[in-house]
């Protein structure tokens, strides 16, 4: 499968210290990818990586299907906002826009009025930067990452300090950009509860591994509530559920059995296990929220 990115044994070292370490990273056309991880995780590196702004120590990334020096001819196509947007305090949004145009050689007019319309900043007239919000700088740093249509954004940390309004609004923008015209993101955040709302896709690392890639289903489906089920005989006990009409059941190991529906009958599947001659070692009804996950797989809200 031809993927818009990916990465193979990515890797990042600063002397003996691994920043990132052999991350496959994959992405396609359309996706909102978010990369998860605390702070000092690796997400920035890894950012900065795919978007030219530093050099892999080991391993590589393929961009468009190109890899190696034909992949960084293709960064015309992709826009960043790494860290805090390189603005010009003193100047408006508009003449921010109209300066990162002429840099990239964007020469068609109306292009900074229609940016600032499509992030929400079109009522900002002649307002110095300086004078924004947090979330007003944030919206104008994608703004200019939009300058020059590309096809992929890498936003890093873009909800970053903002209030419930402002994160709102980023997230409304970036949602609006990707339906209307299908523009790839990569987003990282250490706050999964807020990505979990516009990421299709997710990458959680962890002192720079990649723990885990799962679509948005596969990661509401292991936080979704459950009854969880510890037996002696898995392979009996899964023909009791069928028996009770329970279909929606998975598998996890020798032992567990997570059931998805009648989440209130956990004394009927009990008895029903007992008359069959099947042990419960333990019954109980999880509800996992996606921070809660997010900390267990992490190892716990230290230095999150």
């Amino acid at each position: 499968m031809e993927y818009l990115l990916d990465t193979n044994g990515l890797t990042k070292q600063y002397g003996r210290h691994k920043a990132v370490n052999a991350v496959n990273i994959h992405i396609r056309q359309g996706d909102i990818y978010g990369l998860i991880g605390r702070n000092g995780a690796g997400k920035t590196t890894i950012l900065k990586m795919i978007s030219g702004l530093a050099a892999p120590s080991e391993g590589e990334f393929s961009l468009f299907g190109k890899t190696g020096k034909e992949a960084y001819q293709y960064m015309s196509r992709v826009g960043t906002l790494i860290e805090a947007p390189g603005v010009y305090p003193n100047m408006s949004a508009a003449e921010n826009l109209k300066l990162k145009c002429l840099a990239m050689g964007v020469r068609k007019k109306g292009v900074a009025e229609e940016l600032l319309n499509t992030v929400g900043l079109q009522n900002a007239g002649k307002k110095k930067v300086k004078n924004f919000s947090l979330g007003m700088k944030q919206r104008l740093g994608i703004a200019l990452a939009l300058v020059g249509d590309p096809d992929l954004v890498i936003l890093d940390e873009p909800i970053n300090g903002l209030d419930p309004q402002g994160i709102a609004e980023v997230r409304e923008t970036l949602s609006k950009l990707n339906k209307e015209k299908n523009i790839t993101f990569i987003i990282s955040s250490h706050i999964l509860e807020e990505l979990s709302k516009i990421a299709t896709n997710y990458g959680i690392i962890h002192d720079g591994v990649l723990l885990q890639e799962m679509t948005r289903d596969e990661l509401l489906a292991k936080c979704s509530e459950r009854i969880e089920l510890k037996t002696n005989d898995t392979r009996k006990a899964c023909t009791v559920l069928e028996g009770m009409g329970i279909e929606h059941y998975k598998v996890v190991d020798a032992s567990t059995i997570q059931v998805f529906e009648r989440l209130n009958d956990s004394g009927d599947i009990t008895m029903a296990l007992a008359e069959n001659g099947v042990k419960t070692m333990g019954i109980t009804v999880k509800n996992e929220t996606l921070e809660d996950y997010y900390l267990n797989l992490t190892g716990g809200t230290e230095n999150v």
